[in-house]
């Protein structure tokens, strides 16, 4: 089979590829030009394909290896890789929070001189925040206006609590004078986004814990988790580096990787973690329950589109595309 060339692996462009796949329990590698990944079974090894050229994440949970041949072939491709715990969460690389970049080519620069021209601005880099809460109640308001299955189980903008919690949400946002404001008013509206949606799903007594290990805490730190590989995934691909971060602490490494993240997570990640915990579902159906909503309401089209928006702040777009 002839060699595919770096140009060749990235045909689909990052943010309209389809898969981001966790693995566990089997060894990925790369055998006659493709990556795949080998599960052991009693009667005889099982080899599967991974399409890494429409793949933007992939993450190696629990009993994973991964051999250097794959590694580059990734690399070509553009996939971020990642290691994690069980379920995806939580997100390391020895003992520290990573992503293994591909390292096969320069990144453009544009995103980043348009970025780096506002952010050593203390009000300039506020309002890149205040566009990016913008823009999440936006898209919050756009997927429960449409999405039909998270109708039916009552997750509509018509509740008055969440009506008035998006009214203040807007005036403090507006009126913020420092980032931190803007972090207690995030806190507050996902406050009442909790408590709607642990009503609306019958889960009493539900309180936010990371490390608690009831169903409805458990889907939201993985579909978290799924969202940060997005968000990483556009940051690297416009070459943006995850510390320039606009609201979550200029100091936090990968603090921008959080911002971007939050674009999406309140309208897709915290529905449907309610909606699969009510269900009992299982964490692979969350997941690919999560991904297909991600995918159906083009998340990270969405983020692309934003990133590049604060980045250009009114400039004319570059001939750079993802």
């Amino acid at each position: 089979m002839k060699d595919l060339s770096p140009s060749d692996l990235k045909t689909i462009l990052h943010s309209k590829r389809a898969n981001l796949y966790y693995l566990e329990y089997c060894r990925v590698m790369q055998k006659d030009g493709r990556v795949l990944y080998l599960t052991e079974a009693k009667k005889e090894d099982q080899y599967f394909n991974i399409p890494i050229a429409n793949t933007t994440v992939l993450l190696l949970g629990n009993g994973t290896s991964i051999t250097q041949a794959a590694v580059r072939m990734l690399a070509q491709a553009g996939v971020l890789v990642g290691f994690s715990g069980g379920g995806g969460t939580p997100l390391y690389s020895g003992n520290a929070v990573e992503w293994f970049t591909p390292q096969s080519e320069y990144r453009p620069t544009e995103y980043l001189q348009g970025w780096l021209s506002f952010w050593f601005d203390d009000e300039k880099r506020l309002n890149a925040a205040k566009q990016f809460q913008a823009a999440r109640i936006a898209y919050l308001s756009k997927v429960w206006g449409k999405d039909k299955d998270l109708k039916s189980e009552g997750f509509n903008l018509d509740d008055n609590n969440i009506q008035t919690a998006l009214v203040t949400f807007d005036k403090r946002t507006t009126d913020a004078k420092k980032p931190s404001d803007l972090l207690l008013t995030e806190a507050q509206l996902t406050k009442v986004l909790y408590k709607f949606a642990a009503n609306n799903t019958q889960l009493k007594d539900f309180t936010r814990q990371h490390q608690s290990t009831d169903k409805a805490n458990d889907f939201l730190n993985h579909g978290n988790y799924l969202a940060y590989g997005l968000a990483a995934t556009t940051l690297w691909v416009l070459g943006i580096p995850h510390g320039f971060a606009v609201m979550h602490g200029k100091t936090r490494r990968g603090a921008l990787v959080f911002d971007i993240a939050d674009l999406i997570k309140d309208a897709i990640v915290l529905p449907w973690a309610f909606i699969c915990a009510k269900e009992n579902a299982t964490e692979q159906e969350f997941r690919q329950q999560c991904l297909q909503a991600f995918t159906d309401h083009k998340a990270l089209d969405f983020m692309f589109e934003q990133v590049k928006l604060v980045a250009l702040q009114g400039k004319s777009e570059p001939g750079v595309h993802d």
